[in-house]
């Protein structure tokens, strides 16, 4: 079991900033992936981005070069530095962790931090 806290979110005008953080309760060694989805109302939740145990990043292609998303080991947290935020971004932001093990898949879900991006 994984458990999963966000923070960070918040409301901010277009083109601000915002930094979320997730606090994963297990070493980040231990997943093989993690993520930030995000859901708006009325819409599916989508990935945002996301990065593996070996390092790769992937990106949504609307966040690509606005959005970066890091990790501290040390503090088992993974973040997503939003910048020149965009109306559009307004959703629910969820923090994912992926651990595949005994040839079994299990997601964990974080309980979400509202952005909002409005002036």
């Amino acid at each position: 079991q994984v458990q999963l806290v966000e923070s960070g979110g918040g409301l901010v005008q277009p083109g601000g900033s915002l930094r979320l953080s997730c606090i994963t309760s297990r070493s980040l060694f231990s997943m093989n992936r993690m993520g930030w989805y995000r859901q708006a109302p009325g819409k599916q939740r989508e990935l945002v981005a996301l990065i593996t145990s070996g390092g790769s990043i992937n990106y949504e292609d609307s966040v690509k070069g606005r959005f970066t998303i890091s990790t501290n080991n040390a503090k088992n947290t993974v973040y997503l530095q939003m910048n020149s935020l965009k109306p559009e971004d307004t959703a629910v932001y969820y923090c994912n962790a992926r651990v595949i093990a005994g040839g079994n898949e299990y997601n964990y879900w974080g309980q979400g931090t509202q952005v909002t991006v409005s002036s």
